[in-house]
């Protein structure tokens, strides 16, 4: 059974590189997996949580590292669980 790090996407690429992933594409990920409320809940950002949009949380997301790692790593281990065939965490 392969390891949560060594969990690969569709194209073979490691999904914890995130190659050729887009911060858009993440949020919109997320965005379908838990909607705003589930996001707020698990990462506790106040773009999620205070009128959220994509727009304002991709502007917001790109000005601050700390915040957007969170977000990288939520994708991260959504993607491993779902590529596993595990539940998202």
């Amino acid at each position: 059974m392969p390891l949560p790090a060594d969990a690969r996407d569709e194209s073979g690429h490691l999904i914890r590189e995130l190659h050729g992933v887009t911060l858009a594409v993440i949020l919109d990920y997320l965005l379908a997996a838990y909607g705003w409320p589930g996001l707020d809940e698990r990462l506790r950002i106040n773009c999620f949580a205070v009128n959220p949009s994509i727009k304002s949380s991709l502007v917001f997301l790109r000005r601050t590292p700390w915040a957007r790692t969170k977000v990288e790593d939520l994708y991260v281990r959504a993607r491993t669980a779902e590529v596993l065939g595990r539940p998202r965490p």
